[in-house]
């Protein structure tokens, strides 16, 4: 029985640094956002940077993965277009429909976000090996593979 309170309490006690991570994330994200333009809200932020990693989109796309409406998209493209951060090309696949590209500029802006905020963090952590940053990276990948496993479930 002892075991399973202790469990039960390192469980809890994962939940809360979890909560703590959740809570430090959206302020970096807040203030990458801010960095690589000063009107730039956090979800667009997160848009942007998935169209970084993924190249050119169809809004239509956008939409499915961000599990959002296409009006609520073509708003936000909308938004990163008027700040210069999206491009709108046609698709040469498909004449009729349009893809979306981040900007150079935006590129190179998030470059330099990113990159400072990997000197950061290499700062804040440079007590840490790389067997450290390694094993953390494992249990992360390791966590974040169980919830998935979990919610495929569900």
């Amino acid at each position: 029985m002892a075991s399973r309170t202790a469990r039960a309490d390192l469980l809890t006690g994962l939940e809360q640094q979890v909560g703590v991570m959740i809570r430090r994330i959206r302020r970096i994200i807040r203030e990458r956002a801010q960095a690589v333009h000063p009107d730039l809200q956090s979800s667009s932020y997160l848009m942007l940077s998935w169209l970084a990693e993924h190249g050119p989109q169809r809004a239509s796309a956008m939409a499915e993965t961000f599990c959002i409406d296409k009006g609520a998209i073509s708003r936000q493209i909308q938004h990163l277009v008027d700040l210069g951060l999206v491009e709108r090309a046609p698709d040469p696949a498909d004449g009729r429909a349009t893809l979306v590209s981040v900007s150079p500029e935006a590129r190179s802006r998030m470059v330099a976000v990113a990159e400072e905020r990997r000197r950061w963090l290499d700062d804040r952590l440079r007590d840490w090996t790389e067997e450290d940053l390694t094993g953390m990276v494992a249990l992360l990948g390791r966590y974040n593979a169980a919830l998935d496993e979990r919610v495929a479930a569900d």
